[in-house]
């Protein structure tokens, strides 16, 4: 059977098993993977996979039950078991008053993304494995203090999903993922120093060049060498454009539905104040042409829509699926995930007029994080505090690397004191940030 035909299958199935509402998900893909480390290829690996998940709703009393079941087996008898085993479940399940289908309002129309470029497939395993060697070789070309580490990776994945549900809806899109990693170990007199580059497209040649990811990885590595300790002390702090999106994503964490009702957030009841300095902008937008989260329909088969979570410092919206949004008393923000929950897509904070090196020249003494390291963050208090390695400002200069360090703040306190938003949006991912600033907060050091 077709796609299609297959999510029509096990929808008719959950029907006549006694579901009230259904919805099925086929998702189906291939992927290649290649690393080498120093002149050797480390390994190769290639793979494929296909599975059907159906969710499902039953009546009850004060509500609905659901139930999801999953399968890699397409066979039709095993659909229809799935179907049905999912149904079986549901009744044995507590009705929820907010569960069930959205009410209408479905995507009608499939909007090409540009997500898939039909002549990267099938990949080429000797052009990953050349991009994987001309990384490895640029990085130690840069410098003979760059050694083995883990090395130079190259990939690709394709994947195809087909939604459809009981309320009508069926939609399906293609998508890939290609990625550049390249990892260098730098050696030094009084040890080592390790650091990494990276670039991700949806297309092959979108990518970054691979000798330049190299040497980025290995120039990286290199101005760690020497790194110390400073004093404990409280300064501004700058994120660079590799860690600063870290910032975002838990402020997008923190804007989620299913934290807000549960009041697992500090910014529960903030929708319409005031939560972060006036510069700052936050947007989540699906439909980026090419974009690395972009999906032309979410996980319920809504439309995806441009959403500003920040406007101007202001919290202007919630990241929410439909059972998120009736707890809130609210409206899907178009942000569901296949099988239940809600998360964002393109993330990304609007860049400010400063370069990178004008943030640092107008900083008289401070920390340049370059790597954030362990978990630290409380979304319910907003304590925020985490290892870091970075570079030590010195009269607006990167005087020298530090590292076995920690910086510590409020996170409500720190989003209100951004002072500084560079022009470096660099897109390394699905959100993305430039380099910012931070009024204050404590570095723990000696």
């Amino acid at each position: 059977m077709e796609s299609r035909e297959i999510v029509a299958f096990a929808l008719e199935r959950a029907s006549k098993a006694g579901a009230y509402q259904a919805e099925v998900a086929l998702s189906s893909g291939d992927s290649f993977e290649t690393r080498v480390r120093g002149a050797e290829i480390d390994f190769v690996k290639q793979s494929s996979d296909r599975g059907l998940s159906v969710r499902v709703f039953c009546g009850g009393r004060g509500g609905l039950s659901s139930a999801a079941t999953r399968t890699s087996d397409l066979a039709r008898d095993v659909i229809a078991r799935t179907a049905e085993d999912a149904v079986a479940l549901a009744r044995a399940t507590v009705p929820d008053a907010c569960a069930g289908l959205p009410d209408g309002g479905f995507a009608s129309e499939i909007p090409d993304l540009q997500l898939f470029e039909p002549r990267d497939r099938p990949f080429e395993p000797a052009a990953r494995i050349a991009a994987a060697r001309a990384m490895e070789s640029a990085a130690h070309a840069v410098d003979p203090r760059i050694g083995d580490s883990e090395g130079s990776q190259a990939g690709s994945g394709y994947s195809e999903v087909t939604y459809g549900n009981s309320a009508g809806f069926l939609g399906a899109y293609e998508s890939a993922r290609h990625s550049l990693v390249a990892e260098s170990l730098a050696k030094g007199e009084k040890g080592m120093q390790r650091d990494a580059w990276f670039s991700a497209s949806r297309r092959w040649a979108g990518l970054e060049d691979a000798e330049a990811v190299g040497r980025r990885a290995a120039s990286r590595a290199l101005r760690r060498l020497g790194a110390k300790r400073v004093p404990t002390c409280e300064v501004p702090v700058i994120f660079d454009s590799v860690t600063a999106p870290g910032l975002i994503r838990a402020l997008s964490g923190c804007a989620s539905g299913y934290a807000i009702y549960r009041g697992a957030s500090f910014l529960a009841g903030k929708l319409g104040l005031r939560v972060a300095s006036a510069g700052v902008t936050i947007i989540d937008d699906p439909l980026l042409s090419g974009g690395l989260g972009s999906k032309p329909f979410d996980g319920e088969g809504l439309p995806t829509r441009r959403n500003v979570l920040v406007d101007r410092g202001r919290l202007t919206s919630y990241v929410l699926d439909t059972y998120s949004a009736r707890k809130l008393g609210l409206r899907s923000t178009g942000n569901a995930v296949r099988g239940g929950g809600a998360s964002t897509t393109n993330l990304w904070l609007e860049p400010g007029a400063k370069s990178p090196e004008e943030i640092i020249a107008s900083t008289p003494r401070g920390l340049y994080v370059t790597e954030l390291i362990g978990q630290g963050f409380n979304p319910v208090t907003g304590d925020y505090s985490r290892g870091a390695a970075g570079m030590w400002i010195e009269n607006g200069e990167l005087a020298f690397p530090v590292e076995e360090i920690t910086i510590a703040a409020n996170f409500a306190d720190m989003l209100r004191g951004i002072d500084a938003i560079g022009n470096d949006l660099v897109w390394l991912g699905a959100t993305a940030a430039p380099t910012l600033r931070i009024s204050r907060m404590t570095v723990a050091g000696e």
